[in-house]
């Protein structure tokens, strides 16, 4: 079997797969929400955890990637500006407004386009990715929590006054475990310690069971029936993800990095999907549920048919 073909035999395998199962097993209610939300813990918490170090630990250290996390800032930025100066004022509706907005901002680097990463440039293409959406957890609770938090008090000014109390707490969660995996890697790639090979093999067994957790519970949270009246009201953010974000990064990309693998990582990372975040964010702060959850899957389906496809055949035709 050749390479490209082992390759997409991994995408079926370990992504179109696990969706199709979640969503049998929730469709049959052969499993629980209980278990599904530890299966998504026990995929950030350890399996992220212990890739991302193994990861940063054989990566080539250079000057230029420290870059890669502000693009990764970017990558949460330019998407607000971008729904603030064109796309908000369509929604009157304060929910409606803030959960478009975690849905521009949020995407899904780490998990998916980490895997996508590794089918195309193995270790090293996962771990620019995950240096890429390192600040991602970061913004999630010091920014987008916050708005979203905003956009509640917005809609319930007119019922009673509400406020937001920012805590460091809120900085310290077992979901930002990957990046001391991150840090740990590093510091023993800068001191010289070779990495052992078993821990190579290791890591492609890993990889494997990380993309089942991950992407088993994202096909048991899909809906079809609540998200499929929403799909209308966010067509808007096809272009976001997919057109605009590119080019907003490529540019500035292709001109700083002469690394074809990291000019194409942080490419990959612009078109990334809506994430699971956005719905977490929606969740926490009661704004429009059903609307992130049509958002997540509509950006998720084109991505994987589509958009990561196309990719795939562009990386590996150049």
């Amino acid at each position: 079997m050749s390479e490209v073909q082992d390759r997409l035999l991994f995408v079926f395998i370990d992504m179109i797969l696990p969706l199709a199962l979640g969503y049998i097993i929730h469709q049959r209610k052969l499993l629980p929400d209980s278990f599904n939300n530890l299966l998504i813990r026990i995929n950030i918490i350890f399996f992220i955890t212990i890739l991302t170090l193994f990861s940063f630990w054989i990566l080539p250290l250079s000057p230029q990637m420290l870059l890669l996390p502000m693009f990764g800032i970017l990558c949460t930025l330019l998407p607000a500006f971008l729904a603030k100066l064109f796309f908000l004022k369509d929604y009157s509706d304060m929910l409606e407004r803030g959960s478009y907005l975690m849905c521009a901002m949020l995407s899904n680097i780490g998990t998916l386009c980490g895997l996508c990463a590794f089918l195309i440039y193995g270790e090293h293409g996962f771990a620019y990715i995950q240096l890429i959406a390192s600040l991602q957890n970061v913004l999630f609770i010091a920014l987008c929590i916050p708005l979203a938090e905003y956009y509640r008090a917005k809609f319930e000014a007119t019922v009673k006054k509400t406020s937001f109390h920012l805590s460091l707490r809120m900085f310290i969660t077992w979901n930002q475990l990957g990046l001391v995996g991150m840090f740990v890697g590093l510091a023993l790639n800068i001191a010289g310690v070779e990495r052992p090979e078993v821990l190579g093999t290791m890591f492609k067994g890993l990889i494997h069971v990380s993309a089942w957790s991950a992407l088993l519970p994202v096909g048991y949270l899909i809906d079809f029936r609540s998200a499929k009246k929403w799909y209308s009201h966010l067509l808007s953010l096809i272009p976001m993800h997919f057109l605009f974000m590119p080019i907003l990064i490529y540019i500035p990309a292709h001109i700083l990095f002469d690394d074809s693998m990291i000019v194409n990582t942080l490419l990959l990372a612009a078109a990334a999907p809506s994430a699971i975040n956005a719905v977490l964010a929606a969740r926490i702060n009661k704004l429009n549920v059903d609307f992130t959850i049509a958002s997540f899957l509509l950006t998720t389906v084109i991505f994987l048919l589509i958009i990561f496809p196309a990719f795939f055949l562009y990386v590996t035709k150049t």
